[in-house]
């Protein structure tokens, strides 16, 4: 007689158990799930440190508060630790940055969205975000070259600005900026 298959258990990782792995590799915890975070293509790269820069220099003139880049380890819960790849922490909320990381929701993140991370970026981080109120998610898809910024509506994210092709988004976190797509997906010095 055929015996059934018993359900295999699932480890539930911690942050805690992050914080024991010894390996070189980059993870991110998901609702509990050990996710390993692949190395950046360097197009990934080059778009991630355009948007730094602009963000950088509009937070640093107008003293608006703090603009961080991966790898940094954000920590929502203890079953939740990404690894955003720009984020910015207002100067009002600045104690959720430790030494260690980010304790707590940034007030605005940024994704760069990778053949890879598609449904990481559009739907898990995007809905881990949303849950823990992440006040605006920036998701920029080179593939498609779009850049959307999500604003939090009550509990959920709906797009506050979008352009695809060219033109340029604006952030409500961020009161006065605006990021052309040429700034963004800018690949020659």
């Amino acid at each position: 007689m055929p015996t059934a298959a018993l359900p295999r258990e699932t480890r539930r990782w911690t942050y805690e158990d992050y914080l024991a792995l010894d390996d070189e590799r980059r993870y991110e915890i998901i609702n509990g799930e050990l996710l390993t975070v692949p190395a950046p293509s360097s197009f990934h790269q080059r778009y991630s440190r355009n948007l730094e820069v602009l963000l950088f220099e509009f937070v640093r003139e107008r003293k608006l508060g703090h603009v961080f880049h991966a790898p940094i380890d954000v920590i929502l819960s203890p079953e939740n630790v990404v690894h955003p790849d720009i984020l910015f922490v207002a100067r009002e909320r600045r104690d959720i940055i430790q030494e260690r990381g980010i304790f707590g929701p940034p007030d605005l993140v940024v994704e760069i969205v990778s053949p890879s991370s598609v449904h990481r970026d559009y739907a898990l981080k995007q809905r881990l975000y949303e849950r823990f109120g992440g006040r605006e998610y920036w998701l920029v898809d080179p593939g498609n070259r779009t850049v959307d910024v999500l604003g939090l509506d009550g509990d959920a994210y709906a797009s506050v600005s979008f352009a695809s092709g060219e033109g340029a988004v604006t952030s409500n976190v961020l009161d006065g900026l605006a990021v052309t797509l040429e700034a963004v997906f800018q690949t020659e010095i």
